[in-house]
């Protein structure tokens, strides 16, 4: 999961909290079988990408990047699905390709997005994904992170913290867009995308301060959610990151409205009956139980 913001802005590790907060999720110790091996070593993310993983920021010495995952069904699910978002944003396939390590399989719970028009998938995350949620919670994942490929293309996102958090909450909403969109997942009724968005806030953190901040559980719903409601319209990657950010950012800051939406104006309308319902999903007065029941 980005850039750099301020030189060094959003360089460093993520904090162990938020490792914590992930370390129940992952599978016991596998064998698997070969595959394809395509370098001795994993190439380690720059510090330009240190904010783009869904969980930790390096791969084990060990790893190793192959070219398929455990069987070809599920090869061939996340080449389609990095084909279809690719397509959805106008743009040509990144590079995907996965990370398995034969000694220490949960050293490979993660997925990063390189600068330099690569995503590397590991093994374990997307078979405790596919476990917990089915294939849509690794549709999740993979649109969040060509979110990022997106954000490295266009010089996104707009908006500047001293922490990771609008990278990696655009990310999150590029997801919540792609789900709905009819020629992305298709997914019309937000409760469909219960598991994807359960296995995305529970990697939310609350070390405000850190730089490899992702957000909170509930901000991180909360930018699944408006993410999900922005598909309703078709816009290409400055339009959605325009609205992403006027009607978070509004919400957070009580600045909705103060300034008019003129890039898309027709989308306030819609939007307008939401807005109370993302500040308390934000603040977590709408609980994680009665967010999976929106429609």
């Amino acid at each position: 999961m980005k850039r750099n913001f301020n030189l060094c802005l959003l360089a460093g590790a993520i904090a162990g909290s938020f490792l914590t907060a992930c370390s129940d999720d992952k599978m016991e110790d596998t064998a698997l079988p070969q595959q394809e091996t395509l370098s001795a070593k994993v190439e380690q993310p720059s510090e330009l990408e240190k904010v783009c993983y869904y969980v930790d920021n390096n791969w084990s010495n060990n790893s190793v990047l192959v070219t398929g995952l455990q069987n070809s069904t599920d090869t061939n699910f996340m080449n389609s699905q990095m084909t279809k978002i690719a397509s959805l944003w106008g743009r040509s396939n990144p590079t995907l390709r996965f990370v398995n390590d034969p000694s220490n399989f949960n050293s490979t719970y993660n997925a990063i997005s390189y600068s330099t028009g690569k995503i590397y998938y590991g093994y374990a995350i997307y078979y405790d994904a596919k476990a917990k949620g089915g294939d849509i919670v690794n549709a999740m994942i993979l649109a969040h992170e060509y979110g990022h490929q997106l954000q490295y293309i266009f010089g996104l996102p707009s908006i500047t913290e001293n922490t990771a958090r609008p990278n990696e909450l655009e990310a999150d909403g590029f997801a919540g867009y792609y789900l709905r969109r009819p020629n992305g997942y298709n997914k019309t009724n937000f409760s469909e995308i219960a598991a994807a968005y359960e296995f995305a806030q529970s990697i939310g953190d609350y070390q405000t301060s850190s730089p490899g901040h992702h957000g909170t559980p509930a901000q991180r719903r909360s930018a699944v959610r408006l993410g999900f409601l922005l598909g309703q319209y078709d816009l290409n990657a400055s339009n959605f990151d325009y609205n992403f950010f006027y009607y978070y950012q509004g919400v957070l800051n009580g600045t909705y409205k103060v300034a008019k939406n003129t890039v898309n104006p027709e989308i306030d309308a819609y939007m307008s009956q939401y807005i109370d319902e993302l500040r308390k999903i934000q603040s977590g007065e709408i609980s994680a139980e009665e967010f999976k029941h929106l429609q």
